[in-house]
């Protein structure tokens, strides 16, 4: 059995039921922690993240800029040899610290996360100059990587306007539906 340091529902039952992730067939091979391309920037392995879990160690986990240095590039979930969706994972972890306004080891990651999904909700993909604004905004730190900024913007990789796409009434109906989702 398992030791539970947290009262109240288990961690483990709250991202299995609730988060629809399915980690207790993990047996601890390490291929998603030796596979991820990002792993150097994280402070906590994948694989001990799924062990973490199982523990119960919610506040150690969310803690972690393990969840936050995440790609989502799937590497992870296509080298798992139990078919464990790490990726997803990640995700309802992210949403779970985001939800309990948890602070985590960098405290500007959750409002990145935050500028990164209101630009694709309102423009059904990223718009990078509308994206940094907001963030810098929330943040207060306007000047920092402006010389960046300043050089991306003078070789074209900041658009002041955004592009359209099509079917963005589509990704807001996403967002809509994660939120009553979300709700009940």
């Amino acid at each position: 059995m398992l030791l539970e340091r947290n009262n109240g529902p288990s961690f483990l039952q709250e991202i299995e039921d609730k988060r629809e992730v399915e980690i207790s067939s993990c047996f601890q091979c390490k291929k998603c922690s030796n596979g991820c391309p990002v792993n150097f920037a994280m402070d906590i392995m994948p694989h001990k993240i799924i062990h973490m879990i199982r523990l119960g160690l919610k506040d150690e986990v969310l803690k972690s800029s393990t969840i936050w240095a995440c790609a989502s590039c799937e590497t992870c979930t296509t080298r798992c040899p139990n078919n464990i969706d790490i990726a997803k994972l990640m995700d309802a972890l992210r949403q779970i610290a985001t939800d309990l306004e948890f602070d985590t080891a960098q405290k500007d990651v959750p409002v990145f996360h935050a500028a990164f999904l209101s630009s694709v909700k309102k423009r059904g993909r990223i718009h990078e100059l509308g994206m940094i604004g907001e963030y810098k905004l929330k943040t207060g730190d306007l000047m920092r990587d402006s010389m960046l900024g300043w050089e991306m913007f003078k070789r074209g990789k900041l658009k002041i306007l955004p592009s359209g796409i099509r079917g963005r009434k589509e990704v807001r109906g996403i967002f809509e539906e994660a939120q009553r989702r979300k709700k009940s």
